[in-house]
């Protein structure tokens, strides 16, 4: 897990912030998907899930899932006018308070436009386990790499952006170095290159 990932979790969990909820079409091999993502204000993806569905059991699954990974309810939720949203916190956070708006959901909107984009380059996507597996790694390396949706002086982009590669070139120049100690074999019997150079001059006195 990278550093922004995982700090980005944790202030999830410690404070209640809104969330910003919405879900976006994808189609895989003639059939629509919809991947449903969960944003925090700062623009960060917090949760992600691709389903089948778009209504009330997919939305439920999502905030389910959601809860389960931050521990206590949202400050307040922010979704389209899709109704599912409605009736799924009726019955699974009643007392967090819900604002409907297409116009308040832009934050969540925008974080589809860097996927769209991907997936314009790689000519869509062949299955929706391959989707998922995608946007896990997808959407760790932009929270890591992109700094939060608020006004920001270029140098503070640049310096973000520095301090960004410099933990990603460390945390996986560590992993290389374990994975090489874990393929390097344990004792490997070096030839005994004098032995060797003996017998074959032995070799060649013979008659």
């Amino acid at each position: 897990m990278l550093p922004a990932q995982s700090s980005c979790e944790e202030r999830s969990r410690r404070e209640r912030t809104p969330g910003y909820l919405d879900e976006m079409v994808i189609s895989i091999g003639g059939q629509k998907h919809w991947l449903w993502r969960a944003v925090d204000q700062h623009g960060y993806v917090l949760d992600e899930i691709v389903q089948a569905r778009r209504d009330t059991t997919a939305a439920r699954r999502l905030l389910v899932r959601r809860l389960k990974k931050q521990g206590l309810t949202p400050k307040r939720i922010i979704t389209d006018k899709l109704r599912s949203y409605g009736a799924v916190k009726r019955d699974v956070m009643p007392s967090v308070k819900h604002r409907s708006h297409k116009g308040l959901n832009n934050r969540t909107e925008n974080s589809h436009l860097p996927l769209r984009k991907r997936e314009r380059v790689m000519k869509g996507f062949r299955s929706a386990g391959g989707l998922q597996r995608f946007i896990a790694v997808f959407s760790a390396i932009r929270n890591h790499f992109v700094p939060s949706h608020q006004k920001h002086t270029a140098l503070a982009t640049h310096i973000h952006r520095i301090r960004a590669m410099a933990q990603s070139k460390a945390v996986t120049g560590a992993a290389a170095s374990v994975q090489r100690q874990a393929l390097r074999p344990a004792s490997i019997k070096q030839p005994d290159i004098t032995r060797h150079s003996h017998a074959l001059r032995s070799f060649r006195s013979l008659p």
